[in-house]
């Protein structure tokens, strides 16, 4: 990667004799660096992610990518600590503020080590051929006869030893290197070895902070009755009983501000940056003042014409889009589909629908923000600080420099806390009441308020030859749109290039003869938003499901079509040979087995489950689940096969367990009673395999979740006989 110095000159600055060597990179890779005084909050420096090293030889490392439990808050330090030569343990790590020096701090998509994976890197190699450099001068040899090793630079001839605090001073006279010389694989000590997270020991003793345990001098607390119908306003409300609960201090109208707006206008269209809902806030001294009050208040809402909406409603216009042709994925066309499909010797279709879906976190949405005026302090476990100050400075009408946000660890996220209407309802609030308020969502605010994934209709297609091969492919995507959702794209003539996601010809190599992909945009008249794994979890379902009909039909093996198909794909043929050989899938299937297989690429990497089944009453059985995961260079194998464990969990309650539904405008689950998470022991026995590679890092985070459900119901047709199209099922009726 070609690096240019945008930045050379060093700063030395002296107080008290401390100096303070600080260096990152812009997001293109550019290195550049400054000496600065050190404070909490980074003042002045204007790079992304950075390293500071102080005279006594402490090391901070910053993570510009909140931890949601996908462990960022080891991954991206130890990719600078593996390159300066320094144990991680020995590291002081940090959150960034959202400021705008250090760049983009979403954590999303997979995305924070695939992105990070060389500019990191090559932060921690320029400090340390610095270091190396100012010792080599102080002893008057090469460079190159230096080394380093745990924080200090050792003279090769003499065994000679420096600390890096002791050669900040002389380093910072140094220029950046442009091209320092990265570690090959092969001299890691830290990055793809199993190693121990930094977090889990203070989430285990409960000394880790998380959002809900913010706590400020002279903080109240908000409980919030949110409309019925999510877009409600509030007509009118009574509330002298709620203000005669002890410890209740307000009780007051607010808003809720969101990107994930209604289509309501008379083109069924609507262009307006956001949307808005109003709601009724009690705030007291104790939340559980303010979630006992919320009960005595009265309110009369205005539904705003969205009383009648269902699941139900949206569906069947869903279904209806699928008979007629959508909007195509141009890039994903391969030969002429409708001509092959009417050359074809046997013609197979197929519906398959999943439902809306909410993220249901362990942490529900909370938020503790104090607004002084035009100064605004945030503390919360969100996905995006940076983002997170767009959207405060924009509502509250204040600079972005006068905003400061502190990110918590989040208890679970799935992509919910990557929108912040919870965070400006506490805004709103604290500014109402001139103090510090933590609002806190109940659990039926979680899973009644959205925004939820898109729930999702599949039409599939193919033609078959007469020796059972396949020469047409079609997948007719249909339902909401999260580019049109969140930010009003225009998707009515258009594919939302989201939706494609697992099923393009880039995601899903088949080597198909003719093949096409569509989407028509249903409007759900409730919000969406990404979900872990997103579009991939939805569309891999129906893809990899009736890649299994259509072997069926065809008389073919799923594992030996799957592999004729991806003949031109060795990672995906890597991956397919291993997982046959963890899962014995052969034997097994020879001595009359169900073994189902499903296998997707998304997030840059590949990941094939195959799930072993069988029939017990009137339903099925999931003896075992075998697992086989390509995230390229695996940085800790630990926490990547905690990832697909995860996913395994969340993607199974997903397809046996829980769905969104509406009636009458309302959403009908309303907590864990009947919006189910698979427990401990509901969880079947499963072993991951990580693939060796020296590829790039792929996302570990998302990945193991798209081929769950496919797997899991090509078992069950080989098992039972019966095709299952419809998400979720019960498992123990089929």
């Amino acid at each position: 990667m070609k690096t240019q110095t945008s930045r050379r000159d060093f700063l030395r600055i002296s107080s008290q004799s401390a100096f303070i060597l600080a260096l990152g990179f812009s997001s293109k890779g550019e290195a550049h660096a400054t000496l600065q005084k050190f404070t909490t909050t980074a003042a002045g420096i204007e790079i992304n992610p950075y390293i500071i090293i102080n005279e006594s030889g402490k090391v901070t490392i910053f993570n510009p990518r909140p931890d949601m439990g996908q462990g960022t808050y080891q991954a991206l330090p130890m990719l600078i600590a593996e390159e300066l030569d320094i144990q991680l343990d020995q590291v002081e790590i940090q959150m960034t503020d959202g400021s705008d020096r250090f760049g983009s701090q979403l954590s999303g998509g997979s995305s924070s080590v695939r992105t990070r994976w060389i500019p990191m890197r090559t932060a921690g190699a320029a400090v340390r051929e610095m270091l190396v450099k100012a010792a080599a001068n102080r002893w008057k040899v090469d460079p190159s006869l230096c080394a380093t090793h745990n924080g200090m630079v050792i003279n090769n001839q003499t065994k000679a030893q420096l600390s890096y605090g002791e050669l900040v001073a002389d380093a910072s006279q140094l220029p950046v290197p442009q091209k320092p010389k990265l570690k090959p694989f092969t001299e890691f000590n830290q990055i793809g070895k199993p190693s121990k997270r930094p977090d889990v020991p203070s989430k285990v003793d409960g000394t880790a902070i998380f959002g809900m345990d913010v706590q400020l001098p002279g903080m109240l607390y908000a409980s919030i009755i949110h409309a019925p119908n999510i877009y409600g306003k509030v007509s009118s409300f009574q509330a002298d009983k709620a203000m005669a609960v002890n410890g209740v201090r307000f009780v007051l109208k607010t808003e809720r501000v969101f990107y994930h707006g209604p289509f309501v206008d008379n083109r069924g269209y609507d262009q307006k940056l956001r949307a808005k809902s109003e709601a009724v806030a009690v705030v007291a001294e104790s939340y559980w003042s303010a979630v006992k009050a919320t009960k005595e208040v009265q309110i009369e809402w205005n539904s705003l014409g969205f009383g009648e909406t269902s699941t139900e409603q949206y569906f069947n216009q869903a279904k209806s889009a699928a008979m007629l042709a959508g909007n195509e994925y141009k890039e994903d066309k391969v030969g002429d589909f409708a001509k092959a499909l009417q050359l074809s010797d046997y013609k197979i279709q197929g519906t398959y629908q999943t439902p809306f879906m909410s993220h249901a976190p362990m942490e529900p949405c909370n938020a503790t923000v104090y607004v002084q005026g035009d100064k605004v302090e945030v503390w919360a476990p969100v996905q995006g600080p940076d983002g997170l100050v767009n959207d405060l400075a924009t509502y509250l009408g204040v600079k972005r420099e006068n905003i400061k946000v502190n990110v918590t660890f989040l208890g679970g996220a799935f992509g919910r806390k990557a929108v912040f209407d919870f965070v400006m309802e506490a805004a709103n609030i604290s500014r109402q009441v001139n103090a510090p308020v933590k609002v806190i969502w109940t659990r039926e605010d979680d899973i009644q308020q959205g925004p939820y994934r898109p729930g999702m209709i599949s039409a599939m297609q193919g033609g078959l030859d007469k020796d059972g091969n396949i020469v047409a492919f079609e997948h007719r995507l249909n339902g909401a749109s999260i580019m049109a959702s969140v930010f009003k794209a225009d998707m009515r003539s258009n594919p939302d290039p989201w939706a494609g996601e697992g099923i393009s010809v880039a995601d899903s190599p088949y080597a198909f003869p003719a093949r096409r992909n569509s989407f028509s945009w249903v409007d759900p008249q409730m919000p969406v938003l990404w979900w872990r794994s997103v579009y991939a979890s939805t569309n891999v379902f129906a893809q990899e499901s009736f890649i299994d009909e259509l072997a069926s039909e065809g008389e073919k093996d799923p594992l030996a079509l799957r592999l004729h198909l991806l003949r031109d794909s060795p990672r995906f043929i890597a991956v397919l040979t291993k997982l046959a050989e963890i899962s014995d899938y052969a034997a097994k299937r020879k001595q009359g087995k169900a073994i189902g297989i499903a296998i997707a690429k998304s997030f840059g990497s590949i990941v094939a489950h195959a799930f072993e089944v069988e029939k017990q009453g009137a339903g099925v059985k999931i003896k075992q689940v075998y697992s086989v995961i390509d995230c390229g260079f695996p940085l800790n194998s630990d926490n990547i096969k905690a990832q697909v464990e995860s996913n395994l969990v969340y993607g199974l309650s997903a397809t046996i367990l829980n769905q969104i539904t509406r009636s009458h405008g309302k959403t009908d689950q309303s907590n864990f009673h009947d919006y189910a998470v698979l427990r401990q022991g509901e969880v079947p026995p499963a072993t991951v395999y990580v693939m060796e590679s020296e590829e790039e890092p792929g996302g570990v985070g998302e990945p193991g979740l798209p081929p769950i459900a496919p797997a899991l119901c090509n078992a069950i047709f080989l098992a039972t006989g019966k095709r299952i199209r419809t998400l979720p099922f019960d498992l123990n009726s089929i």
